[in-house]
Parts: structure tokens; C-alpha cells; sequence
């Protein structure tokens, strides 16, 4: 095997080369070389079977961890997904048909996750309406039988009020989240019809489920990037079929493989190491952005155990600069197109206004719009993004804000020392933190089953 040509880049960069010998380094530290073996190219494992919940990932003592893998794999695991899912007599087809009528006749259509998962459900939930859009259903802010994205815990006293011809569209990638499947719990037994996007038909959510539209490769690490991804692409095949349009899956896998392109891994790097001693970090976003943001904001937090909030573009200005000081970063993700002049003109008054209070701020942004901004708004350093014309305005922007969020989590995890895989469940007193949690769902549904047994 031949010796990797890089030398001068991130241990992330060279790993983009593929199977290969890496040396790690990360800043003044460094790892004795080990020999790459993982092929980012192959279809990742699926599920146990029989189906069981995963245990913690395996420690390795440095990068490239779990984390690190699953988001080189995406671009190959992309074409996988959305080739398997384009089948005209598929499950993506028979929830898309589903959709279809459910909007017609104006009947609710509420899409619920927790996590990770509750961002792939708002994700779903904006891919839906823009088909809709293009369908000529229901699709404004509003409008019955236009898809909506709830927090699964906070649907579910709804969703048992739904009743026959709505439909409750759960997001999970184990299917094992017990708030999740109490949400289609609910559905099923308000008349109401349950589908799941998650990895395997045989998992605990899908026997509750009408409809399984399974993604079949599950991520290998605890801090999830493919989980955040696969019901992206999920709801792309189902947005496509809907709208009786075809999905350019090239322009798709394309945008993801942007995210991992030389210059792109040094911006995210350069950016990692600036912010990495942050007291805390602001995350921006606007529009179908918001949703990254949020993503980005839980990656941080659990990944690199920095402490995190998310703020929408114009909130930030009403009330919460008080908050923050030369000790804290931020980050704007500014990509989508639609209203785009609006949003940017509220950026600069954002970033400006950062400026004046000594806050260190990095940005990840449409090319055009990092063009066009003065480097001097964002010290902490850019990632500019392509846009993809050929595919619907949501799609593209969260597509291409997926891999930099992600890599930028991992390069702030390794520039703070964190492995970020177990979520910090390798600390014993958040690992017990998580078995009390656990225990408090398992008397949550034995509470939620004696209270549908009275009728309640």
C-alpha cells in the first residue's frame, strides 16, 4: 500500500484519501501512525440480528475515531440510499402516495423525532412542505395538510387526538427512542396512519409502524452523523416521488463530498482551532439553516462537551448580545437561497454588532454570500458552501451544511482532547447520568400503558 502524498494537512484531510497510512496530529500533538483500513466507499454494518440496541462504540486512543469514518462514508452511502429508495413500488413511493392523500383532503401530517432525530424530522418536515409545493398540495405555514415537525415527547398527547386519515411520520435511527415510539403508539391507536424512517424493519419503532422506509446502514458511532443524514436522504426519495420529479443523485452525493474536498477540511480545521477554547458557543441560523444549527448545537455539546445554544438570525438581536462577551464564539450558517438578501443583510448587523463586543465568530456560507463579507466579520475563520441549482432550495442547503457541521464537531472534539463517540458516556458519572434517564423512560411507559388501560 502506498504511503499517503499528504504531509502538511489535518490527519482529517489525509483520511479523505482513503485507506491509507495515517499520521495523526493535531496541533502540538501527535499519535503514533497507524494503518487506515476503513473504506469509506463499502456499505456500512447494519443492525444487530436479531435486533438488539447498540452498545457503546469501541475507544480508540486518538482519530480517526468512529465519528470520523462516518462522515467520510456519507458521499458513497448517499448514492446507496437514494438509488435504493427511487424504486417506483417501494416503501418511499407507498408513504409518498400516502402523503399525497393525506394532505388532499387538509388531514394533519405531524413529523416527530427526539435528538438527533427531531432535527432529521424538522428536515423532513421542510423537504414535505417544498413538495408539497411542488405537488400543488397544502404547503404554507398553517395550511391544513401541510407536513409539520414536533418534538416526538410533546406530540404525542396531540397525536392520540389525530384520529383515521392523519398521518404521524417518526424519525429514528435505532427505532428504539421510547418518547418516538410512544408518539406512534399514539398514532396507531387514534386511527391515525404511523410510518418510520429508521435502519431496520425489525426494530421495536417499526412494529408499531404502518409504513417502514428503512435506511439500512446504521452509524457506528454514539455522536451521529450518518443518523442526522439517512432520514435526510429518506425524505428526499419521498419529497422526489411526491412531486413526480426526478432527483438529481449526483448533484446530491456531490454537495457532500464538497464538505470533505482539501480546502474545505483546512477551512473547518482552521475554524475548530479557533474556537476551541470558547467559553461557549452561539450557533445562527435562518430559515431551513435553523435546522442545521440545531444540529450543530447538539453535535457540540455532546461530541465536544462544549457548552452550546442555538439562536434563529434575528432573535439574537432581541435581547441575547446582554449575553455574551469576548469568551464566546459563534457560528452562522447562512447557505439557503430563498430570501437570501433579507437574510444576509441581517446577518451583517449581527456580525457587526458581535464585533463591537469582542466575540470570536465563524461562519459557514453560501459561496456567493462569503464573496461578498468581509473576512474581518469572521476572524474565527469560513467555510464557504456550493450551491446545487438542480435540486430543491431545503435539500441543497442542508445537504451541504451536513459534512462541515459535522467535521467541524469532530475538529473541536479533537482540539479540546474529547473523543467523541460515547457522548461522554465513557465518564462514569454520565454514563450512571444516562442509566437514571433510562430508568425515568421505562416508568414513563409503564405509566403511558396504565393510562391508555383507564381510558385516559
Amino acid at each position: 500500500m502506498a504511503p499517503c502524498p499528504i504531509r502538511s494537512r489535518s490527519d482529517l484531510e489525509v483520511m479523505a484519501c482513503g485507506p491509507r497510512c495515517i499520521r495523526r496530529e493535531t496541533g502540538a500533538a501527535r499519535y503514533p501512525p497507524v494503518m487506515d483500513t476503513f473504506d469509506p466507499t463499502r456499505p456500512l454494518p447494519g443492525p444487530p440480528e436479531p435486533w438488539a440496541s447498540t452498545d457503546m462504540p469501541s475507544r480508540r486512543g486518538g482519530p480517526p475515531y468512529h465519528m470520523t469514518e462516518m462522515i467520510r462514508a456519507e458521499p458513497a452511502l448517499a448514492r446507496r440510499l437514494l438509488r435504493k429508495l427511487a424504486v417506483a413500488d417501494g416503501p418511499a413511493a407507498t408513504l409518498a402516495a400516502t402523503i399525497r392523500s393525506t394532505s388532499g383532503a387538509g388531514r394533519p401530517i405531524v413529523v416527530v423525532g427526539c435528538g438527533t432525530s427531531e432535527h432529521g424530522a424538522l428536515a423532513t418536515a421542510e423537504i414535505l412542505r417544498n413538495a408539497c409545493r411542488d405537488a400543488g398540495l397544502p404547503s404554507m405555514i398553517g395550511a391544513g395538510g401541510a407536513p409539520v415537525a414536533v418534538q416526538a415527547f410533546e406530540a404525542s398527547p396531540e397525536i392520540a387526538q389525530l384520529g383515521p386519515g392523519s398521518l404521524v411520520i417518526a424519525i429514528s435511527h435505532e427505532g428504539a427512542t421510547w418518547a418516538t415510539n410512544r408518539a406512534l403508539a399514539a398514532a396507531r391507536s387514534s386511527g391515525a396512519t404511523a410510518a418510520l424512517l429508521t435502519v431496520t424493519a425489525a426494530s421495536p419503532g417499526a412494529a408499531l409502524a404502518d409504513i417502514v422506509v428503512t435506511t439500512d446502514e446504521l452509524d457506528q458511532s454514539w455522536c451521529h452523523t450518518v443518523g442526522y443524514l439517512s432520514p435526510i436522504l429518506a425524505a428526499m426519495s419521498i419529497g422526489a416521488h411526491l412531486a413526480g420529479l426526478a432527483l438529481d443523485q449526483d448533484a446530491a452525493a456531490g454537495l457532500l463530498a464538497t464538505g470533505l474536498d482539501p480546502a474545505s477540511i483546512e477551512a473547518t480545521e482552521a475554524m475548530a482551532r479557533s474556537l476551541a477554547d470558547v467559553d461557549r458557543l452561539i450557533v445562527l441560523g435562518s430559515g431551513v439553516d435553523r435546522i442545521a444549527a440545531r444540529e450543530l448545537t447538539l453535535k457540540v455539546e455532546e461530541g465536544a462537551h462544549l457548552p452550546a445554544a442555538m439562536r434563529d438570525l434575528e432573535t439574537m438581536l432581541h435581547g441575547h448580545l446582554a449575553g455574551v462577551d469576548a469568551g464566546t464564539g459563534l457560528v452562522l450558517l447562512l447557505t439557503e437561497r430563498r430570501h437570501r438578501d433579507a437574510r444576509r443583510a441581517r446577518a451583517l448587523a449581527v456580525l457587526r454588532a458581535c464585533g463591537q463586543i469582542g466575540v470570536s465568530v465563524g461562519a459557514i456560507l453560501a459561496a456567493d454570500v462569503s464573496e461578498e463579507l468581509d473576512p474581518a466579520l469572521t476572524a474565527a475563520g469560513r467555510v464557504a458552501v456550493p450551491d446545487a441549482p438542480s435540486l430543491p432550495a431545503p435539500v441543497a442547503a442542508l445537504l451541504a451544511t451536513a459534512a462541515p457541521l459535522q467535521l467541524l464537531t469532530e475538529r473541536l472534539a479533537v482540539a479540546r482532547g474529547v473523543d467523541p463517540d460515547p457522548i461522554r458516556r465513557d465518564d462514569p458519572r454520565y454514563l450512571a447520568a444516562a442509566g437514571v434517564a433510562e430508568v425515568s423512560e421505562v416508568a414513563g411507559a409503564v405509566a403511558q400503558t396504565k393510562s391508555a388501560d383507564a381510558g385516559d
